[in-house]
């Protein structure tokens, strides 16, 4: 398996862990509310991922400081990400709610590629992914109009 299979399955499974962590964040939104379901998905979160930091050793954890400072924000991003979830999907439907969430990935993504913000590597938007984005958006439309 060559390493561009590797990450398209990798990939793949990300989407899918997306779609149902989602699932499982409405489910405790409705239950007992959005920031305690944030709580609780970072807890279990956090403590696999201590685990595994304890099982090597902490890693290649010292190098922090070499990473710019604005990097070390991404775990407030991960909680707008998880909120966001959680409160969209039992309010607009899995579908709609992620429909919208991956759209404006692709969007922000596509952004922060043409120009090459925020360490990103540039990849100049041509009309071909213009094109691609504007679909996304008449999907967006098509998935949650009623």
């Amino acid at each position: 398996m060559t390493s561009s299979t590797a990450a398209i399955f990798i990939a793949a499974a990300g989407g899918m862990a997306v779609a149902i962590q989602a699932q499982f964040m409405g489910l405790m939104d409705r239950s007992i509310g959005n920031v305690e379901a944030v709580f609780i998905t970072y807890c279990g979160g956090g403590l696999l991922i201590a685990g595994l930091m304890l099982l090597m050793r902490g890693g290649n954890l010292g190098e922090w400081r070499n990473i710019p400072w604005y990097a070390l924000t991404s775990g407030i991003f991960g909680l707008i990400i998880v909120g966001s979830i959680g409160f969209s999907v039992p309010r607009l439907g899995l579908v709609a709610g992620m429909t919208i969430i991956v759209a404006a990935q692709l969007i922000t993504g596509a952004v922060l590629d043409h120009f090459g913000l925020l360490g990103a590597d540039p990849r100049p938007l041509d009309l071909t992914k213009m094109l691609g984005m504007g679909v996304l958006v008449v999907g967006i439309w098509l998935t949650i109009r009623q």
